[in-house]
């Protein structure tokens, strides 16, 4: 392929109208092609023989020409990403190839897509769940996978069928952790620095070669419409992947893949080194209650003449602070809560709850310590650890660098994920807690790697793990390395449950992003808080794509009421389970402490068994 800038590669071939598509390669390919009904959406897949294998195919299908016959169908705001309903399929397909000839199945997978859905549709029928349950299940399928991003890879949509034993990309194919057209509307509030985006990215397959995101480089044709060379390419590519996979054996390639992801994002080395300082003896004992940034203050204090409590009939001690419900700092009037003005101290103690209305304010993880852990137990684990100890100073960008000089002072952690080891109600347990007030409670690659040594931690110590999401998604800034933490974080939570120790998952708001669609999903006890709001894509990234979208559909007593109903289907949902209780902040701490003494007296009864 001649040099060419990328902004233009995006454009001119990535994205290329006529560039094959997953269906051209079927075609070109696998002549005894037997399709599976997956809908006119956009998953094709099926099954053939290929080089005396028994090869199961998934693609995903970005729209041809031929495809747009109607206004109706320039319309359809999703074609080219998978549904919720067309990863349920995958689902099953997998199923099928788990009941099949082990040693003589192939999975082949072709990403093509923009990302997953972010209809609203899909999100009240959990994408972000089925996404973060693919990515466990190309973890541990017990055959030999191989994936090709073939267009575009975009975010979760491609992740969720991309984590194979070969991972391949064509040249001039870009694989990022979110459209080029989201990220710069999150970062720069401008849809069109689509160049400032693919700088931040990093999404060709040269820089994800040595992140270590993919295994091999394939050519494309110098004509971006060729499909016959194209073609030619991807079969060289797949003989070849068959071959070497066909020397190794199946057990092997499943130890590979948990090993590679716990790896990602340790660009400066890892190792037993990197966890000799585990954790502060010192626990975090008695907070000095910083109020967080959000919440706006008001301070009795004025000597006017008419104070500002004229007509208000609470008693009012000079210098006492109130918040006002719903009020935001800089902003002259609220557009939530109801008003009231309630003592600073007491809404403390609420947790940030109105007693009023019932409008809270997002809870940082100081504060959810104090709510779920009893008082002086919570001992942090890998407090230190930051970005500077992970990545290259090369990785880190300008924009980066200004982005994080920003966090200072919002929060008195030093990263987005908080992790410990506490009592709650005398119950020892393991915590992870996301720092909303650091990044935005963003995943990144300190977050995956402190949540990976603290399972490791939880398991060594033979503890329980709970965790509690509250995020904005993956850290853009450090490009692809972020999304694979949602890998990452998943492995971990697998290597949890292969030793029978309970994680509780706890939901709080915001739970979005690639958390929600990884850890966050897995919890064997999933709780959430009312009115988390609980999405895979952000209402403002929906919006700026032109979806329509109502924020109480996607909220946590609307899935709640939803989770209800997947008993009954099953076949869809798989091993997908939601949202199982909704409990208010103050009343969370009961709640697990519930599970908790129930793990502890059915793991006490199975030793008895055993003995």
């Amino acid at each position: 392929m001649a040099k060419m800038d990328l902004v233009d590669i995006f454009k001119k071939r990535t994205r290329h109208p006529m560039r094959p598509r997953s269906s051209d390669f079927i075609e070109r390919l696998f002549p005894g092609f037997k399709k599976m009904d997956t809908g006119d959406g956009s998953l094709v897949a099926g099954t053939c023989s290929f080089m005396e294998k028994d090869l199961y195919v998934i693609g995903q299908q970005k729209p041809k020409i031929n495809d747009l016959k109607s206004q109706a169908d320039l319309n359809k705001l999703n074609y080219g990403m998978l549904t919720s309903g067309d990863h349920s399929t995958i689902l099953n397909i997998l199923k099928k190839v788990r009941a099949s000839d082990l040693e003589k199945t192939y999975i082949f997978c072709m990403v093509d897509t923009y990302g997953a859905d972010i209809s609203m549709e899909s999100a009240r029928h959990f994408q972000a769940f089925f996404i973060a349950h693919l990515i466990r299940e190309f973890l541990t399928i017990p055959v030999r996978t191989i994936s090709l991003v073939i267009g575009e890879g975009g975010s979760g949509g491609a992740l969720a069928i991309q984590y194979t034993d070969i991972r391949g990309q064509m040249d001039d194919a870009l694989y990022a952790t979110a459209p080029p057209e989201s990220t710069a509307s999150i970062l720069f509030r401008d849809a069109e620095k689509i160049n400032d985006a693919l700088t931040i990215l990093k999404p060709t397959a040269k820089e994800l070669k040595k992140l270590g995101v993919i295994e091999r480089i394939v050519p494309s044709a110098q004509n971006v419409t060729n499909g016959e060379e194209m073609a030619g390419y991807v079969n060289e590519f797949l003989t070849k992947a068959i071959k070497d996979l066909s020397k190794q054996k199946i057990k092997k390639l499943l130890k590979k893949r948990a090993e590679r992801a716990r790896e990602f994002g340790l660009l400066k080395g890892s190792g037993t080194l990197h966890d000799i300082k585990r954790y502060i003896e010192t626990p975090i004992k008695h907070f000095f209650r910083k109020v967080p940034p959000n919440i706006k203050i008001v301070n009795f204090s004025s000597n006017v003449e008419v104070g500002d409590d004229y007509g208000w009939s609470q008693e009012i001690n000079k210098g006492q602070e109130f918040i006002e419900c719903g009020g935001v700092p800089g902003k002259e009037s609220r557009t939530e809560g109801c008003g009231e003005l309630i003592a600073l101290n007491d809404f403390q103690k609420n947790f940030y709850v109105c007693p009023k209305c019932g409008y809270s304010y997002t809870l940082g993880a100081e504060d959810w310590i104090r709510c779920l852990s009893d008082e002086g137990t919570f001992h942090e684990l890998y407090r230190n650890l930051t970005v500077e100890d992970l990545l290259e100073s090369d990785s880190l960008t300008g924009y980066y660098r200004d982005f994080l000089k920003r966090q200072e002072g919002r929060s008195r952690f030093k990263e987005s994920l908080v992790t410990g080891n506490a009592r709650i109600n005398h119950f020892q347990a393991v915590m992870a807690i996301s720092e909303f007030y650091y990044c935005g409670g963003s995943m990144g690659v300190v977050f995956g790697e402190k949540f990976r040594r603290a399972v490791d931690y939880a398991i060594q110590e033979n503890l329980p793990f709970i965790s509690v999401c509250c995020s904005g998604g993956a850290r853009l800034y450090e490009g692809i390395s972020a999304l694979m933490q949602m890998v990452k974080t998943i492995e971990s939570v697998e290597r949890l449950k292969k030793t029978g120790l309970p994680y509780i998952s706890i939901l709080a708001d915001p739970a979005t992003g690639g958390a929600i669609a990884s850890y966050a999903a897995l919890g064997d006890i999933t709780i959430a808080e009312p009115g988390a709001l609980v999405i895979f894509t952000g209402p403002r990234v929906m919006e700026s794509r032109g979806f329509p979208v109502d924020e109480n559909l996607v909220r946590s007593q609307a899935l709640h009421r939803i989770s209800g109903d997947i008993y009954h289907n099953l076949n869809y949902y798989h091993e997908i389970r939601g949202i199982q209780e909704i409990c208010e902040r103050k009343e969370m701490k009961l709640a697990l402490t519930r599970y908790l003494e129930l793990y502890k007296r059915t793991s006490r009864q199975k030793g008895k068994k055993g003995a």
